[in-house]
């Protein structure tokens, strides 16, 4: 990039560079970003960061976060964060790291979803102060003719070196030609924008470079790009996803929340302090060398816990799930379990289990009964042919699933 007169590399430059690779999977071109940076700390000019978001699902996890928490570490440097909802390119479908055809959202999916994502992501960052866009302001009015004028600014070849259209092409699976606009559409936001960084996961490299080009071909500074690695989910293996059932909704209620960052494992957690903590990186360093020498990693895996569960809910809610998480482990029963009356005594405990809403069916209800999970007022139930009686009692099933059933 050309930024004359060359500006000077201060201590305040060099710790937004720091911010800016916290955890990042690859800046390109690093010296460009610097020297960006440089410019925005002589000029007072913050620089633009585009985050492109294509509401294709209502509901994010914490593994979606992770770029959310880069933008708001940026976004605390001073600079202008740019969350554009791609209510256009949702209609052509993303087709990265697909092997098949995206099937296109409806207006009325995008819409919704769009208004569920807002509400997500301004738990992490402060909207109030983003610059939110639509890519349907500039991509609905450059109609046809620009849409071809565009097309011819990239070749059919530089299209296949992407990996997951060669791969489709080689193994003779059909790649739809309204395909080759969606990164087409995706670069021209970043003209349209003209944007200083754009972020994205790994698997958005080739869309992010697009970017870059197409402002070049347009006569702008191109953009850097900055690429933030897949979180690794609860079983500290695949990454975070809710069809692996190893994921953290941030709408899940404050206690499920809470337990769940619990259950990771002692070196998963320093992985999920660097990507998801609003900690600074001396704060994670020095809690990290405390547990080297002596300080019991629960200790960390805590404040980790109450951080993120205060960042999606409130500091009150956090405090009452560790509450609540410290009486289950102790075996006490929670304050605010469900009351449920059932009639039909006496009742067979997989019948009860399943209409107490404690076991999905009654053939699971039985599995957890042989597995020793099933507890009536703190004893085991291990006779799979019981007929609970009529009373009221506390139905456990596991560490975390309670009930006060009344029976008659």
């Amino acid at each position: 990039m050309s930024t004359a007169p060359d500006y000077p590399i201060t201590d305040a430059v060099r710790e937004a560079m720091a911010v800016t690779l916290r955890g990042c999977e690859e800046l390109l071109p690093e010296a460009d970003w610097q020297k960006k940076l440089a410019r925005s700390a002589a000029t007072g000019r913050p620089l633009r960061i585009k985050f492109g978001l294509d509401p294709t699902a209502p509901d994010l996890h914490l593994g979606h976060t992770v770029v959310f928490s880069k933008m708001r570490q940026l976004q605390d440097l001073g600079h202008t964060v740019i969350p554009l909802i791609g209510d256009f390119t949702s209609m052509i479908g993303d087709p990265s790291g697909r092997n098949t055809t995206r099937p296109p959202l409806t207006r009325e999916q995008i819409e919704a979803n769009a208004k569920t994502y807002f509400d997500q992501i301004g738990l992490v960052v402060d909207v109030d102060k983003a610059e939110i866009r639509y890519n349907s302001e500039w991509s609905d009015p450059l109609g046809a003719r620009g849409m071809i004028q565009l097309a011819a600014r990239y070749t059919v070849a530089r299209m296949m070196e992407r990996d997951d259209f060669r791969k489709r092409f080689e193994a003779g699976t059909p790649i739809s030609v309204h395909e080759f606009l969606y990164p087409l559409m995706q670069g021209y936001d970043s003209v349209a924008l003209n944007s200083d960084l754009e972020l994205g996961g790994t698997d958005q490299k080739f869309n992010l470079l697009m970017g870059r080009h197409l402002q070049q071909e347009y006569g702008q500074e191109p953009q850097c790009i900055l690429t933030m690695p897949l979180l690794e989910g609860l079983d500290g293996v695949e990454k975070m996803s809710k069809s692996k059932g190893n994921y953290v909704g941030i709408t899940e209620d404050a206690n499920t929340m809470y337990a769940k960052v619990l259950s990771i494992s002692d070196t998963l957690m320093w992985r999920w302090y660097e990507l998801l903590s609003a900690r600074s990186t001396a704060e994670i360093a020095a809690l990290k060398r405390e547990v080297e020498v002596g300080r019991n990693p629960k200790d960390a895996k805590v404040l980790l816990a109450r951080e993120i569960t205060t960042r999606f809910h409130n500091a009150a809610a956090a405090d009452a799930a560790a509450h609540d998480f410290e009486l289950r482990a102790r075996g006490g029963v929670p304050d605010d379990i469900e009351a449920i009356v059932l009639a039909g005594a006496p009742l067979a405990i997989g019948q009860l289990l399943k209409h107490a809403r404690l076991a999905p069916s009654t053939s699971e209800a039985l599995r957890l009964v042989d597995q020793g999970g099933v507890r009536i007022d703190g004893a085991v139930v291990s006779d799979k042919a019981l007929k609970v009686a009529a009373g009221t009692f506390v139905l456990q099933v596991g560490k975390r699933k309670f009930a006060r059933v009344t029976l008659s």
